[in-house]
This record gives C-alpha cells, sequence and structure tokens, in this order.
C-alpha cells in the first residue's frame, strides 16, 4: 500500500513523516508553519495522536475530515489498516469518522501516565512510537488475512474476486472488514482506489491516464470519487489544473 502525504506541500505546512519501527505503519509530525491546515482524506487508516498534553485516537473516515482550532504541536503513528483494532481494544466501526480521547477507550488513570509520559519526553513521537510498539507486544498479532485483503484491494481486484481467493463468504467478509476497517469491503477498495490516484496524479501522470490506472471507468468517475470522498477537485488536491 502506498501512503500518500497528508498535505501535498509538506514542509512548507509543517508536515514530516517516516516508516515507523512498528511493522507497515507511519509516524508523523505536524508544527504550526503559519499557513492553512489541509482535510485528512480518507486512506483506510487509524491513527494513535498526541496533541499538547492529549493523546486520542482517529478513527477511520470516510470523507475528508477538516480540523478545527489553533494547529498547535501534533504527533501521530499512522497503523496500517486493519491492525490499529487490535492494539486499541475496540472495533473499528465504532470509532468510524470520529476523534476521540484515548481515556474513552482504555482505563483513565493509565492513559494519564502514559499522557505525562509523551509530555516529559524530550522526543514525543519517539515516545508515542515506544507507546504503540509496547502495545504491540501484549496483543495478538494482526491476522494475516487482513494484510492479504488490503493488498489485493490495492492491487485493484475485485471484492468478490479477492473474498473467493481468502476463502471467504461475502457476509463473512463484510463482517470481519467492519471490525478491521471500520467499513465493508467495497468502502475500503474504493478509498484505497482513491491513494492510488492521489498518488499517480502527484507524480505528475495526467488525470485521464491517472483514472485508468488507479482503476476508475474514466476521468469523470474519478472526478466524482474526489468530491465525494475528499470534498474537492483532484486539481486542488495536487496543485494543478
Amino acid at each position: 500500500m502506498t501512503y500518500v502525504a497528508v498535505e501535498p506541500l509538506a514542509a512548507a505546512s509543517g508536515y514530516a513523516e517516516r516508516p515507523s519501527l512498528l511493522a507497515g505503519a507511519v509516524v508523523w509530525t505536524r508544527a504550526p508553519a503559519g499557513g492553512p491546515v489541509r482535510a485528512v482524506l480518507p486512506d483506510g487508516c487509524m491513527d494513535l495522536l498526541w496533541h499538547e498534553g492529549r493523546l486520542l485516537v482517529a478513527g477511520p473516515d470516510t470523507r475528508a475530515y477538516h480540523p478545527q482550532g489553533a494547529p498547535g504541536r501534533w504527533a501521530g503513528i499512522r497503523f496500517f489498516p486493519g491492525t490499529a483494532p487490535a492494539l486499541l481494544g475496540v472495533p473499528a466501526h465504532e470509532l468510524r469518522d470520529l476523534r476521540v480521547d484515548l481515556a474513552d477507550l482504555w482505563p483513565a488513570a493509565e492513559v494519564r501516565r502514559l499522557t505525562r509520559r509523551v509530555d516529559a519526553a524530550a522526543d514525543p513521537l519517539g515516545a508515542l512510537e515506544e507507546l504503540a510498539l509496547r502495545r504491540a507486544e501484549e496483543v495478538a498479532p494482526p491476522d494475516p488475512l487482513l494484510a492479504r485483503l488490503v493488498t489485493d484491494l490495492d492491487a485493484g481486484r475485485p471484492v468478490a474476486e479477492t473474498a473467493d481467493k481468502l476463502g471467504l463468504g461475502a457476509r463473512q467478509l463484510h463482517r470481519r472488514s467492519l471490525a478491521a476497517f471500520g467499513y465493508g469491503p467495497k468502502t475500503l477498495a474504493r478509498v484505497l482506489r482513491l491513494q492510488r490516484a492521489l498518488a499517480l496524479a502527484r507524480d505528475g501522470v495526467p488525470f485521464a491516464q491517472t483514472a485508468a490506472r488507479a482503476g476508475f471507468a474514466d476521468q469523470a468517475h474519478l472526478a466524482r470519487d474526489v468530491r465525494q470522498l475528499a470534498d474537492t477537485t483532484l486539481g486542488e488536491l495536487v496543485g494543478r489544473p
């Protein structure tokens, strides 16, 4: 799966990311940079966040999320699709399109202790990553079937074909997808297709070719999906007409 930076002008916006020590995850920071804070687009992922004295969880998005309030300092770990629910101990669909305090999911005393540790760290991002790594050691590893599902859908394979390949019935696949990703496999495939298109367009691929290579019926189909999922146009997202 290809991650696409939330903000195309990353350096100018104060956003930076790198691969995490936790397999498949990405860690990122964002500092106030004076410019507008861009929308967060659906990507199939969930994030554990630190924001100036708070630990939060960003659930899976089905539409663009527009941050509110003063930007402030942020650090986050973005988990590979389907892996966060086991770490957090909550089904993904319960957090769909939500941002919640970690204390709403874990014992408040434990969250206060963890928050103090991250707040006091010289590198809050490193402390947040260490928290996730320790948690990963305490829970069962992610179901490898989920990773295969993401890989196949991200490659553009149809949902029905993928379900047959994995030996899952339609209802079973939908139920497991809700718990792991927050929505059904068709929505996951749509979100991953959007991310493929963004990666291609930001590499300079013409929009018509982007639509064909990403798996859309045509450029108009691409434009509709971008408008519905990202609340804007592809040209506005990548900074070209």
